[in-house]
């Protein structure tokens, strides 16, 4: 029984989104009943534009009784009722929105690029329903007006994991516009240096694209870093041979940000590393432990690869053990698998994305834009940031630019449409 619990809630559970999963389910009936994969063997176009038509209708409105549902959701947020909504008792993980998701008309966009609504033997999956989130997310920001501040996860977001920002990376020419139209944009990333040389490394192209830019300086100093998930905080400079500099931390952090004291902090990170080792000595990983100022970590040995179910083992153990500490209710943390390493973070993108808000004059979560890879509820560390504004789930750069250029065209369009 226990060995059962484990393996079903343990080791599943946190790697599902349940919104996504349920509104899956919903439309799974409708391609059941409508999807005639018969038609493959018939072939008229007659039966594949009906077939077509039918699914889209269904499909359509089933989105629209969600988006109706997420309505209802919001008011009762408005009115400290959440817990009675009736989303919340169909999905209890719910948590609060910034926004109305205008899901109908994004499934309508999606539907015409992924052709959703012909398939007779694929039904919609967890990346057309994250697609489709994404999409009626973007719409509700662009259609009340433009988007004050957009933030970014770095590895897997803006560039491959491991890897940098280079001159040549498609997403350079997106960041530059977003700037160019006096767009915040925040780079809330895991990585933790203490010198601005090593985020330059990392996000060299991007820094030197805009150094070389025709931009005015107050658009460029619109670029901030925040490392660490929440603990150091860089603006651009332009006058920097690493193109940053950092901001002293009692001029940017949140009020509640001082109450964690050093001791706590130290004694949250010493946890944290006994947890690691153990993991590390019980699971047999060829691994170093990393301590730094404000997190600690397992890197592996050279040219080792950890297995998925290390990772979240360590992540799952770790989080754990740091949960029920009493210095762990105390100081905000994070725990997470970065795709062959562990780490434990103080803070998390709540507080970072919170910071980044802040910095910029105090932008409300409903005009800000979270981008990042990893939304799963345990071992993902975008998962906090769902507590401080809009978000995007994506799944690799590919789709960050994808996502960027349907923010411009959908923004655009809305502007023809105040004109």
């Amino acid at each position: 029984m226990t060995t059962r619990y484990r393996v079903e809630y343990a080791l599943k559970t946190h790697r599902r989104d349940q919104l996504i999963e349920w509104i899956k389910g919903l439309l799974a009936v409708p391609f059941v009943l409508h999807s005639q994969p018969t038609g493959v063997f018939e072939t008229p176009r007659e039966t594949v534009e009906h077939m077509a038509t039918t699914v889209r209708r269904r499909y359509g409105e089933i989105m629209r009784d969600v988006e109706e549902l997420i309505n209802d959701h919001i008011k009762h947020q408005g009115a400290g009722k959440q817990d009675r909504s009736k989303l919340k008792l169909l999905v209890p993980s719910i948590g609060s929105f910034f926004t109305p998701l205008l899901l109908y008309d994004a499934f309508l966009y999606q539907d015409q690029k992924r052709m959703i609504s012909y398939r007779r033997f694929v039904p919609p999956s967890f990346n057309d329903v994250r697609l489709i989130l994404n999409t009626a997310q973007v719409l509700s920001l662009t259609r009340s007006g433009h988007t004050e501040l957009i933030t970014f996860d770095g590895d897997v977001t803006l560039y491959d994991d491991g890897q940098s920002l280079l001159a040549d990376n498609d997403v350079v020419a997106r960041l530059l516009f977003l700037l160019s139209k006096g767009t915040k944009i925040g780079i809330v990333t895991a990585a933790g240096y203490t010198e601005p040389r090593r985020y330059y490394e990392r996000l060299h192209g991007l820094l030197d694209a805009i150094h070389l830019s025709n931009l005015p300086l107050v658009f460029k100093q619109n670029l901030i870093v925040l490392g660490g998930e929440s603990n150091y905080l860089l603006k651009y400079d332009d006058g920097h041979l690493d193109r940053l500099m950092f901001v002293p931390r009692h001029t940017w952090i949140l009020p509640e940000m001082r109450d964690w004291s050093l001791e706590d902090i130290k004694s949250l990170l010493d946890i944290a590393q006994i947890a690691l080792q153990d993991c590390v000595t019980n699971m047999k990983l060829d691994a170093e432990i990393i301590r730094k100022e404000r997190a600690v970590g397992i890197i592996p040995a050279h040219g080792v690869k950890f297995a998925r179910e290390q990772l979240e083992e360590t992540v799952l153990a770790v989080h754990k053990i740091l949960e029920v500490s009493s210095v762990g209710q105390r100081v905000p943390f994070c725990a997470f698998n970065g795709g062959n390493d562990v780490f434990v973070d103080i803070g998390n993108k709540e507080w970072g994305v919170r910071s980044c808000q802040q910095f910029f004059g105090g932008i409300d979560g409903s005009k800000t834009l979270h981008v990042g890879d990893q939304f799963l509820s345990a071992g993902a560390n975008d998962f906090k940031a769902r507590m401080a504004c809009t978000t995007a789930w994506i799944a690799n750069p590919r789709e960050t630019v994808q996502l960027l250029d349907e923010v411009r065209l959908l923004e655009e369009l809305n502007e023809q449409k105040i004109k």
